[in-house]
């Protein structure tokens, strides 16, 4: 798909101007600046013509801080990426020599660039734009992000900068989402790196570095993923500042979205509390999930993975899987990927009614359904009636005869049957003669 990168000087508001380019709401705005840090893709539409923005960082070329550099090169390669350069500044701020070195930039590159001239929230701010022709870049458009006002005229003009369009490949569903997501500075986004291959998120030994959730498209043994990295989430009670809420909120929506959740933990700590509760989350959200033991490299010599695999087993009702890995020697990168994928197929997969009621029979013969007064629970029928996550009706003599330790008994026997650890799965009791299922 055709890319257009959105680059400017910090504050400028780029994000801002996204989120109403592409009617979102995204890319996280705040008035300090220096927020944005990693690129971020968006789909935007306009007149039946469909491309994506890559929201940068601020470049600020002056800044010495090892942080500044990291997302000059994030921007520097969206560049590279994108087939068109938007340079966002401050009408109000009037031109600035960080504008100068990023057009200085641009125009050296010799890429088809537009300059949208924001913060025009009145009509008598739409003259400011005109000193911006100083930049030798064209027509700057005067915008605001935060009214709406010459958004139009400026997509317009993006649209005629954007090259022939090209025959997308048609995305089956099959498809899967991948959140990972985890506490603060447990190596997310280090192992994102290593799944893609190259630096494509901001990696710093600062915790919260990473603030948007960022989307990945990847490709791995023929199978298509898309790959989120996330903020890290602390404890609800240690989110001290606005910043930190809204990044944690956006991780929790990408859990939501995502057919599967990896829990980055840190081998130095074992699995934590924090940890658990970021994969129930995960769980809620209807995610098969998997959680994973990151800088295994470092490991704490104490740390016995067997012991915490059964904790995880014991704690976490979805009995999700506990693996090892170093996002640094890249051990075990490429399993969790496959683990991943197997998952995913898991999560979307059916099985056969004959198979069902035959491992039916066998959990009956294993262990007696339970009575009550004399009266036993008959289990009749076991049929799957939907997928992702995988839903089962059950049909029984008595609903009333069901006991929460014998529906715990059936659902972890099914697991273990078929490969459903981690995976969300609803059993609904149906009593016999009941029209409409509902949920044990």
């Amino acid at each position: 798909m055709t890319k257009v990168a959105v680059v400017g000087y910090p504050n400028v508001g780029k994000s801002s101007l996204v989120n109403r380019l592409t009617q979102t709401r995204e890319a996280i705005v705040h008035e300090r600046p220096g927020i944005t840090r990693d690129r971020k893709e968006l789909d935007c539409e306009w007149n039946g013509r469909t491309f994506t923005l890559i929201d940068t960082g601020g470049v600020d070329f002056a800044d010495e801080d090892p942080l500044a550099g990291s997302i000059r090169e994030q921007a520097r390669v969206g560049l590279a990426d994108a087939d068109v350069a938007m340079l966002v500044v401050d009408a109000r701020a009037g031109c600035r020599p960080g504008d100068d070195e990023i057009a200085d930039l641009l125009r050296r590159s010799g890429q088809p660039t537009l300059i949208a001239a924001n913060k025009c929230d009145t009509a008598l701010d739409m003259s400011l734009a005109a000193e911006f022709h100083r930049l030798g870049l064209g027509e700057p458009i005067a915008v605001s992000a935060t009214q709406g006002l010459g958004t139009g005229d400026l997509l317009d003009r993006l649209i005629e900068l954007l090259p022939a369009p090209e025959r997308e490949p048609a995305v089956g569903d099959e498809t899967i989402r991948l959140a990972v997501i985890g506490r603060p500075n447990v190596g997310k986004s280090s192992l994102v790196n290593r799944f893609a291959g190259e630096e494509r998120v901001i990696v710093s030994e600062l915790a919260g570095t990473t603030r948007d959730a960022i989307d990945l498209p990847l490709l791995v043994d023929g199978r298509r993923l898309v790959i989120v990295d996330t903020a890290g989430m602390r404890r609800q009670a240690k989110v001290s500042e606005s910043v930190e809420y809204y990044t944690t909120l956006r991780s929790q929506r990408a859990a939501e979205r995502a057919d599967v959740a990896l829990v980055v933990c840190d081998a130095s700590d074992g699995v934590t509390a924090q940890d658990l509760r970021i994969a129930e989350l995960a769980m809620k959200s209807q995610c098969a999930t998997l959680l994973v033991l990151n800088k295994w490299d470092v490991q704490s010599p104490t740390l016995d993975l067997e012991y915490e695999r059964a904790r995880v087993a014991e704690k976490l009702r979805l009995r999700p899987r506990l693996l090892s890995a170093s996002a640094i020697t890249g051990r075990n990168v490429a399993r969790l990927l496959s683990e991943t994928i197997a998952l995913g197929d898991r999560r979307a997969a059916r099985i056969p009614t004959p198979d069902l009621n035959r491992f039916l029979a066998e959990v009956v013969q294993a262990r007696q359904p339970p009575a009550k007064q004399g009266h036993r629970l008959k289990l009749l029928y076991l049929t799957q009636i939907g997928t992702s996550p995988p839903r089962f009706a059950l049909q029984c003599n008595s609903r009333a005869r069901v006991t929460r330790d014998y529906a715990y008994f059936i659902e972890n026997r099914m697991r273990s049957r078929y490969g459903l650890d981690g995976v969300p799965l609803i059993l609904d009791f149906v009593e016999r003669g009941q029209r409409r299922s509902e949920r044990r």
